[in-house]
């Protein structure tokens, strides 16, 4: 299967997790790629690895500069971009509301949502109102729908990130461009295991019953992977989901039906 050859897509958070998963899958069907993230030496081994296509490019994503230099990336080697995946984010310092400081609030605002506008932003006026075509991809979570507990921070900001989405989709609509929001809840990954491990010491239990906790819940009782994600993520910004715009889709195992 080939989705997407002849097409050019941004991957922002390409550096670990999700990113680099996106971008095997993506250049497997035929993309080409720019891979974008903080940490470039991690970025430039992904780029690397997955060799053909792909550029690698420092981007700090809240940073207007750096955004603007990352779309460049792609205009300037294939004159187009046809699939933006936000994928960027943060999670910010764990607070109750009663100790949270503003800096933490919007710093991990800025990454988790304020960011994917910058993007979209980008990309829309540098290639997709142009050309009439084009998908967005936002990454938000399951703590964007009911909340977490200490992390008012990054609840608010996947929260608002799945507005943005339904009001970047009414706006780009009728130039045949479409966004969507691909929303994970667990993930096995090394950020979750970390949470597991920290969130364990914090109550004396061990990993094994942290994740049994978080599981309890789930219908079908398992963390969903980085490839469960990527999966979604790829059909939607593929033609094969060309009628689905606005969307807000969970990727969780169950926990969240709607």
């Amino acid at each position: 299967m080939s989705r997407f050859e002849g097409k050019v897509a941004i991957i922002t958070g390409a550096s670990t997790g999700l990113g680099p998963v996106m971008a095997r899958l993506l250049a497997a069907e035929g993309a080409r790629l720019v891979l974008a993230a903080r940490r470039i030496e991690l970025v430039e081994a992904v780029a690397g690895e997955i060799g053909g296509e792909v550029v690698a490019v420092k981007a700090d994503v809240t940073d207007e500069g750096d955004v603007a230099a990352m779309v460049e990336a792609a205009m300037a080697r294939w004159g187009q971009v046809d699939v933006m995946m936000n994928n960027a984010a943060v999670p910010g310092t764990d607070k109750f509301i009663w100790e949270q400081t503003v800096d933490n609030f919007l710093d991990t605002y800025k990454v988790d949502c304020m960011a994917a506008m910058l993007c979209s932003r980008e990309v829309l006026n540098r290639s997709m109102l142009e050309r009439r075509s084009g998908s967005i991809v936002n990454f938000s979570s399951g703590a964007g729908w009911d909340g977490m507990v200490r992390k008012s921070h990054y609840s608010a900001a996947k929260g608002a990130l799945r507005i943005l989405t339904k009001v970047i989709a009414k706006e780009v609509g009728e130039y045949g461009i479409r966004c969507n929001c691909v929303v994970p809840g667990a993930i096995s990954t090394d950020l979750m295991v970390n949470y597991m491990k920290r969130v364990a010491d914090e109550q004396g239990k061990t990993v094994d019953e942290i994740a049994a906790a978080i599981q309890a819940p789930l219908p079908l009782k398992t963390f969903s992977t980085p490839e469960d994600v990527a999966n979604l993520a790829l059909f939607l910004a593929s033609d094969q989901a060309r009628t689905i715009t606005g969307q807000s889709i969970n990727v969780d195992g169950g926990l969240i039906m709607s």
